[in-house]
């Protein structure tokens, strides 16, 4: 029979083992150093502001399909509604939640309800964006001071007009009479 003193001994190193683990499943990051991979997961449409605002009562089902996409649930016991749900959980970034609600009067649309205001399409993008250095998109255009920079092409030779092929002559195709 084990000693008490050594039954202790093993149920402390046992609740300081189980204790470690636990903490080391909570936090982000293993020791300080690695960080575990963790799946991105998006599920739903997203809507933006934009896109809610240019959805009007009175359009058709087909009109708000085409412009907030096909509903997350259209279930056939609630004809009448499409739930539009959308979730987002990156590493790094805010989970999000986000839900709307179509009603409709027969084939045309009586409401839209949001559960929270939508964000712009840019605040969107930017509360996603994990990057931590800030990117700025290049310019599309050259300014004219660019422009008048850039070297001048070198003009291609004179085109010589040359026949391309050999020269052959036929034979006339009918006798001669």
């Amino acid at each position: 029979m084990p000693s008490r003193s050594r039954l202790a001994a093993c149920s402390l190193v046992a609740a300081i083992a189980a204790t470690g683990c636990a903490s080391l499943q909570s936090s982000d990051n293993f020791l300080g150093v690695v960080t575990p991979y963790r799946v991105e997961v998006v599920q739903g449409n997203v809507v933006t502001k934009e896109q809610a605002e240019a959805v009007k009562p009175g359009m058709s089902r087909t009109q708000v399909r085409d412009i907030l996409g096909s509903p997350l649930l259209a279930d056939a016991f609630h004809a009448d509604r499409w739930d539009y749900v959308f979730t987002i959980r990156r590493q790094g970034a805010e989970p999000q939640l986000r839900r709307i609600v179509a009603r409709f009067d027969g084939e045309t649309l009586k409401s839209l309800d949001t559960s929270s205001e939508l964000p712009a399409e840019r605040d969107f993008v930017a509360s996603i964006d994990t990057f931590k250095t800030s990117r700025q998109s290049p310019p599309l255009a050259l300014t004219d001071e660019q422009v008048k920079a850039l070297p001048v092409p070198p003009k291609p030779p004179a085109a010589v007009s040359e026949p391309i092929g050999p020269t052959r002559s036929f034979p006339p195709l009918e006798p001669a009479r």
